[in-house]
C-alpha cells in the first residue's frame, strides 16, 4: 500500500513533472512549426495516402530540427543540470573534451528528442487531463450528459460514473510522470554521462595524479624522514655529552645545522613540483652525493662501510632514484635498529646496478617483517625501474638487496653508433 501511495506524496515525482513540463515548453514551438510546415505544403488539399506520406516526411524534418540544436554543446550542460537537478540522477563528471566530442553531442541529441518527444508528450498529455478531470467533477452541478452512440443506441454514463472517472484521472496523471520520469533517469547517465572512452582517459588522468602524487610523497618520506632521524638522533647525543664533551655537542649542532639545509632545499624542490614551479627542476641528489650521504650518517653515530663502485655511466633516473633508495636504507637502520655497523655494497654488476645494505639487527627484532611505508617506498621505486627488490632478516643481520637493470651511457652511446 506504501508504495502505491509514496509517488503521490513524494518531492521527486513532482520535480520529474517539472522536468516533463519543462520538455512541454520546448516541445510547443517545434509542433506550431511544424504545424505551418504542413499549412504552407497544402497539406489539408492533398489525398488521404499523400498527407500520410507528407507527415512522416515533415516528422523526420521535425525530428532532425530539434535535434540538430543538441549538437550545441552548451546544450549539453543545460541538460545534464537539469537531470541532475530534477530528475534526481547524479551524473559523472565529464571532460571538456568529451563534451566536445561528437560521439556526445550525438547522445545530447538522443536525450534531447527524448525530453521534448517522451518527456514533452507526457506533459501534454496532463495539460490536456486536468481540464478533462475538471469537467468530468463538475457534471453533477451543470447536469451535463456524457455518452456515445454504440450499435446505433446513444449510451449515457450515469452521474457517479463519470465523478469516479474524474477523480481517478488526476492520480494517473501523477503515476504516468513517476513512471515517464523513472525511466528518464535510468536513461540519463547513459546519454549523459562520459562516454565509455571519455571514461577511460579520466581513469589515465587519475592514475597519472596518483603516480605523482605518489612519488611526491616518497619524495617526502625520504629526505625529510631520513634528515629528522638524523637530526634527532644528533640532538639526542648533544643533549647528553653537552658538558662532558662540549667539541663533541658542537659537531653534532653544525651537523645537525647541514642536515637542516639539505632538507630544506629538497623540501623546497618538492613544493616547487606541487606548484608546477618551472625553477623547481633543478638537479635532484644521485649516487654522486652517496659519500656525503654517508658522512651525514655518520655524523649520526653510525659506522658505514661503503663499497662503492664506478656508478657514473648510468641513466640519471637510475642514479637518482638508487640514491633516494639508499637514502631510506640507511635512515631505516638509524629508526630500527640503531648505532650499529651498516655494510654497503653498490655498483654497477653484469645484469645491472646492485645495492646491498646489511646491518645487525637483536634477536627480538629479527623476527619483525618489514613493509612499513618506507620499504613500500622502496618496493614502489624499484618496480617502476623493473627490478627486484628483497627485504628481510637471515635471524642476525638485516639485509636489504636491490638489482635495477640500466645501460650503461657508454653502451648506449656505442649501440647509438
Amino acid at each position: 500500500m506504501k508504495s502505491l501511495v509514496r509517488p503521490l506524496v513524494s518531492v521527486t515525482t513532482y520535480r520529474r513533472w517539472t522536468f516533463l513540463l519543462g520538455g512541454t515548453a520546448i516541445l510547443v514551438p517545434y509542433v506550431l512549426i511544424y504545424a505551418g510546415l504542413l499549412q504552407i505544403m497544402g497539406h489539408a488539399d492533398r489525398q488521404t495516402a499523400d498527407r500520410v506520406l507528407e507527415s512522416l516526411v515533415m516528422l523526420v524534418v521535425y525530428i532532425a530540427i530539434s535535434s540538430a540544436v543538441a549538437f550545441i554543446p552548451a546544450v549539453r550542460i543545460l541538460s545534464r543540470t537539469a537531470a541532475e537537478t530534477l530528475l534526481g540522477v547524479r551524473l559523472p563528471a565529464e571532460t571538456a573534451e568529451g563534451m566536445r566530442s561528437w560521439r556526445s553531442r550525438r547522445r545530447t541529441a538522443a536525450w534531447w528528442v527524448l525530453h521534448i518527444g517522451v518527456g514533452g508528450g507526457t506533459g501534454m498529455l496532463a495539460v490536456l487531463a486536468l481540464p478533462l478531470a475538471l469537467f468530468l467533477l463538475q457534471t453533477p452541478y451543470t447536469g451535463e450528459r456524457i455518452g456515445r452512440e454504440f450499435l446505433g443506441r446513444y449510451s449515457e454514463l450515469p452521474t457517479w460514473f463519470t465523478v469516479a472517472l474524474g477523480l481517478i484521472v488526476l492520480p494517473l496523471v501523477v503515476y504516468l510522470g513517476a513512471g515517464v520520469g523513472a525511466v528518464l533517469a535510468r536513461l540519463a547517465p547513459a546519454l549523459l554521462g562520459p562516454s565509455p572512452a571519455d571514461r577511460l582517459i579520466q581513469l589515465e588522468r587519475r592514475a597519472e595524479q596518483l603516480i605523482e602524487r605518489n612519488r611526491l610523497a616518497r619524495e617526502l618520506h625520504d629526505s625529510i624522514g631520513h634528515a629528522l632521524t638524523v637530526t634527532t638522533l644528533q640532538a639526542g647525543a648533544a643533549v647528553r655529552l653537552l658538558d662532558s664533551d662540549p667539541e663533541f655537542a658542537r659537531r653534532a649542532l653544525s651537523a645537525i645545522e647541514e642536515t637542516g639545509r639539505t632538507a630544506l632545499e629538497d623540501l623546497d624542490h618538492v613544493l616547487g613540483l606541487l606548484r608546477e614551479d618551472p625553477s623547481a627542476r633543478t638537479p635532484q641528489r644521485t649516487l654522486a652525493d652517496a659519500e656525503a650521504l654517508f658522512e651525514q650518517t655518520r655524523s649520526a653515530g653510525v659506522e658505514v662501510r661503503a663499497e662503492v663502485g664506478e656508478t657514473g655511466g648510468i641513466p640519471p633516473v637510475v642514479s637518482r632514484e638508487a640514491y633516494r633508495i639508499l637514502q631510506e636504507a640507511l635512515t631505516n637502520v638509524l629508526r630500527h635498529a640503531g648505532k650499529v655497523p651498516v655494510d654497503v655494497r653498490l655498483g654497477v654488476r653484469a645484469d645491472g646496478l646492485e645495492l646491498e645494505v646489511t646491518n645487525p639487527v637483536a634477536t627480538a627484532a629479527a623476527t619483525r617483517s618489514g613493509g612499513g611505508s618506507g620499504l613500500r617506498g622502496v618496493r614502489e621505486r624499484v618496480a617502476l625501474l623493473g627490478g627486484r627488490f628483497t627485504a628481510g632478516s637471515d635471524g642476525t643481520r638485516w639485509r636489504v638487496h636491490v638489482t635495477i637493470p640500466v645501460v650503461p651511457l657508454m653502451e648506449l652511446e656505442l649501440q647509438q653508433q
